[in-house]
């Protein structure tokens, strides 16, 4: 069940709150998207199944701003679902996914957005971050492994492919008529990194200077509480409850297929199909992991 849309006009920038469970941080986080200096947008908010407060304080500030819309799904799809919900019921030229522990410092969107409309080549853009714990306390700043404005499009790529740290990119302002060409978010471990990959191939990435981004880190996180590989698989698809799971085969099957459906030159898929190679030695422990943890679930099955 959707709200109804309030207002006609079509918002610059679309922010999209995929949630579930969220009372704990949720009114803070919405708080600091309403209180920007960026004013021309939409914040839609889809909520999986909540079973706590949650519908009770979006609908209270969606009374409040008709900026907000408000969607709640029966059942819970799961978060794949949720965060592609979201971008679906969008309208804006530019996009960008918010989560309900997270904050932005009120010039965020402001600053994201100027670089988007100066630098047509820009496809998303996201600032610097800081982490803080549950009390808001500042716990230092989050060192970005790779300059991603002097960097090619193929090493950015392979960044994201062989990359296992904090993505706080995929929280940054984004083209919509871009990521329309993508899958957007799979139900899969891993399907943010797949999604940056191609986004990466698609245009280049810039980083605003500035701290004005703030992860919030406490011990109710998704990436802590769902219960190894198995159990954030079924975060992200609620319908692979019980199915084998071998997350490092299929971000290499993706990031293949990402090279190979992207329009380049025959020598630079080579060249992109080779480092994904050189990733899975790298890697391969974990590789190996993935096919006897499944070995070990089929053989108990029998």
């Amino acid at each position: 069940m959707t709200s109804d849309k309030k207002a006609e006009h079509s918002p610059l920038v679309s922010i999209g709150l995929p949630v579930f469970n969220g009372e704990n941080f949720l009114a803070q986080a919405l708080d600091a998207i309403l209180a920007q200096t960026f004013t021309d947008f939409e914040l839609i908010i889809s909520d999986n199944a909540s079973t706590d407060t949650t519908a009770d304080i979006c609908q209270a500030y969606a009374a409040k701003d008709s900026r907000i819309r408000y969607s709640r799904s029966d059942v819970n799809r799961g978060a794949s679902w949720n965060f592609n919900n979201v971008f679906r019921l969008s309208r804006g030229k530019y996009f960008a996914w918010a989560a309900h522990d997270d904050l932005h410092h009120p010039s965020y969107f402001e600053k994201c957005v100027a670089v988007l409309e100066r630098s047509p080549s820009v496809v998303l853009c996201f600032a610097r971050t800081t982490f803080v714990d549950e009390n808001n306390k500042e716990l230092r700043e989050y060192k970005y492994p790779i300059d991603v404005q002097n960097v090619s499009k193929r090493r950015l790529f392979l960044h994201f492919a062989s990359s296992g740290h904090i993505v706080h990119e995929i929280f940054g302002v984004i083209r919509s008529d871009v990521l329309r060409k993508t899958p957007l978010i799979g139900g899969y471990v891993g399907s943010d990194l797949i999604l940056l990959g191609r986004l990466a191939l698609l245009g280049q990435f810039h980083q605003v200077s500035e701290c004005l981004f703030q992860h919030r880190e406490h011990t109710g996180r998704s990436t802590l509480s769902t219960g190894g590989v198995e159990g954030f698989t079924q975060w992200y698809d609620s319908s692979r409850s019980g199915k084998f799971v071998m997350p490092h085969w299929r971000r290499l099957f993706e990031n293949a297929k990402s090279v190979l459906t992207h329009p380049m030159k025959i020598s630079e898929k080579m060249a992109c199909l080779l480092d994904l190679c050189r990733g899975v030695n790298w890697n391969r422990e974990a590789f190996a992991e993935d096919l006897f943890r499944v070995m070990k679930a089929a053989i108990k099955g029998s």
